[in-house]
């Protein structure tokens, strides 16, 4: 990781603006499922499903000592991408960027390779087991949303017509396995604490009112989940500075975001270590997620942005200025201080080097999909924020999944009996 020691810019307003995007689901038919997947379901007559066993070991869950953050991405066009387009009727128009005229394809057949390890080939009938009988709840904006959207066709496929389902209960969406009597959530948070962008559907990066001091509210929902994963920072940066309370809701005044960053994840820490109980809930908070809105970082001497871009970064390391490593530290430095573990997910640096993974062009703006002359300028409307599906929050996934099996296999080996 590169440390600057200037100050970091702010992100562009139209490039933020793009986070109050909300396309509409598009329901299409599954014609098949994955290949990796389609010898392990097996039919009985009627509407239920008999398995074979699901056998979890211990090479499913992270080698210890293994830091999955430091690798390379490596061209693996035989297992990746984990699904398609096609195949998942969950995704929202704005990340499905094959269906929206993207051209090239290279960009979902990339794979994290950890340096010391291998990540475990991501298993949905795995985790499907380890989940039964729980909640599995993201919580953030709408690049959280992407994950939740990830997770959500990366298990589908394997469950049966008739025992899947997705409903929106605002400001949530919920996805449920019958079979497995688990679910998995998205609640709509973009700055964690309550502001006035907490609406599902009508939001503006624009206007932002944030509460640093309240959290109850979204807290209510939360409580009842098994597995929580947090991630919040893009919203908050629009601007240099942000109109914020801290008290009474009458005391709003400017702040700089870093203070307002910091004040408002003590507040989530001090609910984690009251409302979390550390021996049946797990927590997780995801680090930043980059963006690539100035292409001269990465090709100097140019003036455009992530369009066009096919390939991932090819450097040891590489550091945009569209991250800030201050926001980084505050996040740490917050779970650090918690009584309640919070396993960090430091995504930032491997998400860093996939300027190519953005859906640039080829999402929605508004809630709908880009004219042909909005494309034609991309120096105006490529979102570099958001990520095609699949693509890079797959990996984000597949690192979540080995942490869920690895505690899938210690609890289980807590309770085994002794010998």
């Amino acid at each position: 990781m590169i440390i600057r020691s200037s100050s970091l810019p702010s992100l562009s307003a139209f490039a933020l603006a793009s986070l109050m995007l909300i396309g509409a689901v598009r329901l299409v038919l599954e014609n098949s499922s994955h290949s990796h997947s389609k010898n392990i379901l097996q039919r009985r007559s009627g509407n239920a499903a008999a398995r074979l066993a699901v056998n979890i070991t211990a090479g499913d869950g992270i080698r210890g000592g293994c830091d999955v953050f430091q690798g390379r991405w490596v061209w693996d066009n035989e297992s990746h991408p984990l699904y398609d387009e096609d195949t998942c009727a969950y995704l929202v128009k704005q990340v499905t960027c094959q269906r929206n005229g993207r051209p090239d394809s290279e960009y979902r057949k990339w794979r994290w390779q950890p340096d010391s390890c291998n990540l475990p080939r991501f298993d949905a009938l795995k985790l499907l087991e380890a989940l039964r009988n729980k909640r599995l709840m993201f919580v953030g904006d709408s690049i959280q949303r992407g994950q939740f959207e990830s997770m959500v066709c990366l298990v589908q496929s394997v469950i049966p017509e008739g025992s899947k389902s997705l409903r929106r209960v605002p400001p949530m969406k919920i996805f449920e396995a019958k079979e497995y009597n688990m679910s998995i959530e998205y609640y709509w948070a973009p700055f964690i604490v309550e502001s006035i962008s907490d609406h599902a559907t009508n939001h503006t990066v624009m206007k932002r009112m944030v509460r640093l001091d309240a959290i109850d509210k979204h807290g209510n929902h939360w409580k009842g989940a098994d597995v929580l994963v947090f991630e919040s920072y893009v919203w908050w940066m629009h601007k240099p500075f942000i109109n914020a309370s801290y008290g009474s809701p009458q005391s709003a005044k400017e702040y700089d975001v870093p203070t307002a960053y910091e004040l408002a994840m003590r507040t989530w820490a001090r609910w984690i270590d009251s409302a979390i109980d550390p021996l049946n809930q797990q927590v997780f908070f995801m680090s930043m997620s980059p963006t690539h809105l100035w292409s001269w970082e990465w090709r100097p001497g140019t003036d455009e942005n992530c369009f066009n871009e096919s390939e991932p970064i090819r450097k040891p390391t590489y550091w945009g200025s569209g991250s800030s490593l201050e926001m980084m530290k505050i996040a740490k430095d917050v779970l650090e201080g918690l009584s309640v573990k919070v396993t960090f997910l430091n995504i930032t640096q491997l998400s860093e080097f996939r300027k190519d993974g953005h859906t640039s062009v080829y999402g929605e703006r508004r809630g709908k999909l880009l004219t042909r002359e909005q494309k034609a300028d991309p120096n105006a409307y490529a979102d570099c924020i958001h990520w095609c599906l699949p693509g890079v929050p797959d990996t984000w996934n597949e690192i979540l999944y080995a942490h869920l099996l690895q505690n899938y296999l210690e609890t289980r080996a807590d309770n085994l009996p002794e010998a």
